[in-house]
């Protein structure tokens, strides 16, 4: 089963399978693959988990 990978508006990440309907707020986010690949590639650029508001409430 092919997998993709999907982003939300806080900049969280997800997998989901492929063809399945997004949930609103959420889009692919250019990787597909399998479940290992998606979440190989999650782990190399989700480095910071926290949802994008806090992350921007804490800067400056």
């Amino acid at each position: 089963m092919t997998h993709v990978v999907v982003v939300n508006d806080e900049e969280q990440y997800s997998i989901r399978p492929s063809g399945k309907e997004l949930p609103p707020g959420w889009r692919e986010a250019g990787r597909t693959g399998t479940e290992d690949d998606c979440a190989a590639h999650i782990e190399q650029v989700w480095r910071d988990v926290r949802p994008r508001s806090v992350r921007e409430g804490l800067v400056g």
